[in-house]
């Protein structure tokens, strides 16, 4: 029987089959463009090849082609009789993934990974911020989530993926160091990774390097395919570098051109949050955003997430729609309870919805209530700093500088002298 590049046995006896799974292992764990492709090669050449048609179905799920997923998954099914434990095992946390099981899931991983913790396409299904553990809504998720890979990683020895998965872990969890030594590792063993690229440019986000991010991220993205994964958010760190630096032009011609979703190849989710979370970032930093791009992105927000339920998704479509007046969609997510951080999603569009009408003191009330659970939102630290920039700001302009000061003391230390707040240097 014939084994994958991290060494599982798989019901296949067609070396071509393998060949080409292993190339689409390697550029779903990387972020490259092709997986869906090297899958489909290797039904091709052996049509009774299950996980073949599981990597499609993932790559389709990654994709955002929900619908086309769950046929492939459909024709696995249809496969299992004869595959090894492993196999079944590796359908059913793909099953329960796609169904949107995320509890039963995240536990049917954990038991998989605990008896074949190589299975390197199951494992990823719990790492990195918009994973399993990621997305579970609970307090103390990063943590959660270093064990997790702190685990797995001797199990892989030098391997780019498992590295830059453990590497992110570290960085989430204030151990920047540890993660530089360990993402360089990692990008050297395999310099095209885009998930190591992109894990790199959060390292050098937490030590509020702009210049280096700015320069880092210029000299790999021209060979990043656009129709890759992580190329609109990838993009996204290029144009808030950007505005950090005070180069407003350029910002604005990369959320343009490979951010938003009229020009960028990102997924829904990135472009909706995404966009939004630059727009709003902007008019911190004291730029102008147009109504216009507003209301743009509100109804792309209605369109693609016309119901709560995702909330890291929730927030950011509520923000659009409280800058774009839309009061009927972000009623929905006001008075709305579900997610897997429903109950305080309407805190925060609450909030969106005051500072929109320039209700400091009512946006302050809100703020407070979900503070200290931002965290459950889920997205990186980066990404968060959405809020926590917020709230700094909505402090600043109800006259509390002290407490401000405070949170971002405490919070986000590294930009305690260099937040992008407008309000800062006025206060």
């Amino acid at each position: 029987m014939l084994t994958d590049f991290y060494g599982n046995q798989l019901t296949t006896s067609t070396g071509l089959a393998r060949d080409s799974y292993d190339i689409g292992l390697r550029a779903f764990l990387s972020a490259n463009y092709g997986a869906q492709e090297a899958f489909s090669q290797a039904i091709e050449a052996d049509p009774n090849f299950i996980l073949a048609y599981l990597g499609v179905a993932r790559a389709l799920m990654s994709s955002g082609q929900i619908a086309d997923a769950k046929t492939a998954l459909g024709k696995a099914r249809n496969l299992l009789e004869g595959t090894t434990d492993r196999e079944k095992s590796h359908f059913l946390c793909c099953e329960l993934l796609l169904s949107g099981e995320a509890k039963k899931a995240r536990m049917a991983v954990q038991n998989h990974v605990s008896e074949w913790p190589r299975d390197a396409m199951i494992a990823q299904m719990s790492t990195s911020v918009f994973g399993l553990i990621g997305f579970s809504g609970e307090i103390g998720r990063e943590n959660d989530l270093l064990e997790y890979t702190a685990k797995l990683l001797p199990e892989y020895g030098e391997d780019w993926w498992m590295m830059s998965m453990h590497a992110i872990s570290l960085c989430e969890t204030g151990q920047t160091l540890k993660s530089m030594q360990l993402m360089e590792k990692a990008l050297n063993l395999n310099p095209r990774n885009a998930n190591a690229a992109h894990f790199f440019a959060h390292i050098l986000y937490e030590e509020n390097e702009v210049s280096a991010g700015r320069d880092y991220l210029a000299a790999w993205m021209p060979n990043y395919d656009r129709r890759s994964l992580l190329h609109g958010h990838l993009s996204w760190h290029q144009a808030l570098w950007a505005l950090y630096d005070g180069d407003e032009s350029a910002m604005w011609e990369i959320v343009d051109a490979s951010v938003s979703n009229e020009k960028g190849s990102s997924l829904p989710i990135n472009a909706l949050t995404d966009t939004a979370s630059i727009y709003y970032r902007a008019e911190l930093a004291g730029y102008n955003v147009s109504a216009e791009r507003w209301l743009k992105l509100s109804k792309y927000a209605a369109e693609k997430f016309p119901t709560m339920g995702q909330s890291f998704v929730d927030i950011h479509a509520a923000l659009a729609h409280a800058m774009a007046g839309n009061e009927e969609y972000l009623s929905k997510l006001i008075e709305g309870n579900s997610g897997f951080a429903g109950d305080i999603v309407p805190a925060v569009a609450k909030a969106w919805g005051a500072i929109s009408e320039n209700k400091w003191d009512k946006a302050k009330e809100e703020l407070e209530t979900a503070s200290s659970e931002f965290e459950r939102f889920g997205g990186s630290r980066a990404q968060r700093d959405l809020l926590e920039f917020t709230y700094v700001n909505v402090l600043l302009r109800t006259g509390n500088k002290a407490n401000a000061q405070k949170i971002l003391l405490e919070r986000r230390p590294v930009f305690y002298e260099k937040a992008p707040i407008e309000a800062i240097s006025g206060s």
